[in-house]
């Protein structure tokens, strides 16, 4: 049996060493020598064994390609950063100028650059914040703004955001107190308006983003309940900033604003496209008192975030946007084609219409025309088993790939995958 130091001077694994650390390298040596013991492969194969079995990068994370059709997986992490964003949490990596004026070598406000830029996008925003995700906005307003007082909320917006969290329960845990108004389907202005009083903190508005209430129903407008003289906190969730003319009725910061609103949370990872954080624009005073609050220092960002924020924002279009305005024609074309080459390499593929979603919890009941790659159900488990993980979606006992959520670079590697499969 070779000696794990002998071994250990393979080139190969002295250059693992340094991408992934010694002790990763050492763990692979020792589970070949245990394989050479057992039979199993040769003792002169061990080093051969111990670089089969590295990982592919030092973090327990791995890349997956998204066939879904989900344009905002929450398992998979929501928003794809751009190229921009990417090369930007790279320069980031080391020593920055996060907190520092390299002009006068003074300290200076912590990610300044980033809420120009957020600042720059919704113009009827006299200051933003950013802190660690949606969530953690709403908290910090309510915490800095309303502990101890009243906060009035329609019952038909006391949402569940996921994984068993519920907006009451983060909200009373801050200290403030929760004035449910109205009913579940219809909630007006004067329900608001009888509910306040000395103790009133502000109003919140939430937007039910993850699902719909139709039929019978009415809500009070967000001009409507500014024009009561209290401060209105509107939550609209998915992060759009500005309206877009493929989900009309998904609100957004700036107009929100405009209609009164005097602070906006959205969450920076949905349809904004940048890293998870929670952004907070609105009135001067306002954001200024949240800013400051003690709360403020525990939720706040990253350098790594703060630059992915930036070129999100000042960068070329993000992958999220490229999702929703891919055309379905052009979708149709790619599938054909991948169905076509991997049928002539023996794969029973077909190119089949498909309906994406937003995800993310944003936009719910909106559908996105796409295309799919069908393959037997079976591929789907061994894809996702795969050196590239590529997840898609099981759909009347076939796996679906869904092509609006698959960039058009990585066909080759989608069909690859596919490939991969049915060589095994």
């Amino acid at each position: 049996m070779p000696r794990t130091d002998a071994v250990l001077r393979d080139a190969r694994l002295e250059d693992a060493a340094q991408r992934l650390g010694p002790t990763v390298v050492k763990t692979a040596v020792r589970q070949a020598q245990e394989r050479a013991r057992g039979g199993a492969i040769a003792p002169e194969d061990v080093a051969d064994a111990a670089v089969a079995l590295l990982p592919g990068t030092p973090g327990g994370l791995r890349a997956v390609l998204n066939a879904t059709g989900v344009v905002l997986h929450t398992n998979l992490g929501r928003a794809s950063l751009s190229a921009a964003a990417r090369q930007a949490v790279q320069e980031a990596a080391g020593p920055t100028d996060v907190e520092l004026d390299l002009r006068t070598g003074v300290r200076a406000r912590r990610g300044r650059s980033a809420l120009a830029a957020l600042r720059a996008r919704v113009p009827a925003a006299a200051a933003a914040h950013v802190v660690n995700n949606g969530a953690a906005a709403l908290v910090l307003v309510a915490t800095a703004l309303a502990a101890g007082r009243d906060i009035v909320i329609s019952r038909g917006e006391m949402v569940e955001i996921g994984d068993g969290f519920r907006l009451p329960n983060l909200l009373e845990s801050t200290g403030a107190r929760l004035r449910e108004v109205g009913t579940t389907n219809r909630t007006t202005v004067a329900d608001y308006a009888a509910a306040l009083g000395p103790g009133t903190a502000f109003v919140l508005k939430v937007h039910p983003s993850n699902f719909r209430v139709t039929g019978f129903t009415s809500a009070a407008t967000v001009a409507q309940l500014a024009a009561l003289g209290t401060p209105v906190v509107v939550d609209i969730g998915s992060g759009l900033l500005a309206p877009h003319p493929l989900l009309p009725e998904e609100p957004d910061a700036q107009t929100q604003l405009r209609a009164g609103a005097s602070l906006v949370t959205a969450s920076g990872d949905k349809l904004l496209g940048g890293p998870q954080c929670g952004l907070l624009l609105g009135e001067e005073a306002l954001v200024g008192t949240v800013s400051r609050h003690p709360l403020a220092r525990a939720l706040r960002v990253d350098k790594l975030t703060l630059a992915a924020l930036e070129a999100t924002l000042t960068g070329p279009r993000t992958p999220t946007a490229a999702a929703l305005s891919a055309d379905p024609d052009r979708l149709r074309a790619r599938a054909e084609r991948l169905a076509a080459a991997l049928r002539a390499d023996g794969v029973d593929a077909r190119a089949v219409p498909s309906e994406a979603t937003v995800g993310g919890g944003g936009a719910p009941g909106v559908t996105l025309p796409s295309a799919a790659l069908s393959l037997p159900e079976p591929y789907a488990a061994a894809l996702r088993a795969g050196r590239v993980p590529v997840v898609g979606r099981l759909e009347g006992g076939r796996c679906l790939l869904d092509l609006r959520t698959v960039p058009p670079e990585d066909d080759g590697a989608l069909a690859g995958a596919v490939r991969s499969v049915e060589k095994e």
